[in-house]
């Protein structure tokens, strides 16, 4: 481990999404989840079609862009690239897994449980259903119950 690393990771600043559909994104991020648009951003050049949108405010907020290609033939394919999972801190796990759920929702098997951080987790699904239409459109999305000092601290 080199501890002479002239920098420090200080927590997310963006997350990018992308997909064939910003109005499926939205589906999620926006209508389910409660996330504020704040911005768009169209770029021949890079091939996309973006919301700009956040969670949390000052020092905390989050950026999250769900995007969409302008021509899904042309490159940067921003609607193909992969990303592994995503983490939220979630300040009631338990409330959020049932509404989510009960708004269309899908979640992976398995359930709230012990994640390997120690704190309760459960996972959105990649993939909607007919039963649950709503899912991460191919990214997996970790709910991640926050201990009482981070509920303060972005509470």
């Amino acid at each position: 481990m080199n501890t002479n690393r002239p920098f420090k990771v200080l927590g997310i600043q963006q997350v990018a999404i992308g997909g064939p559909s910003k109005d499926r994104l939205r589906t999620l991020w926006v209508d389910k989840l409660g996330l504020e648009v704040t911005g768009n951003f169209v770029s021949e050049r890079e091939n996309v079609d973006e919301d700009i949108c956040a969670m949390g405010k000052g020092a905390f907020k989050v950026e999250v862009d769900l995007m969409q290609p302008l021509d899904p033939d042309k490159k940067p394919a921003v609607h193909t690239t992969p990303l592994n999972h995503i983490g939220l801190w979630i300040d009631d796990l338990p409330k959020a897994v049932e509404w989510l759920a009960a708004n269309g929702v899908r979640f992976a098997p398995g359930g709230i449980r012990k994640g390997a951080a120690g704190y309760d987790i459960c996972f959105v699904h990649p993939k909607s259903n007919d039963e649950f239409p709503v899912a991460g459109e191919g990214v997996l999305i970790e709910l991640v119950q926050a201990p009482p000092e981070i509920v303060a601290a972005l509470g």
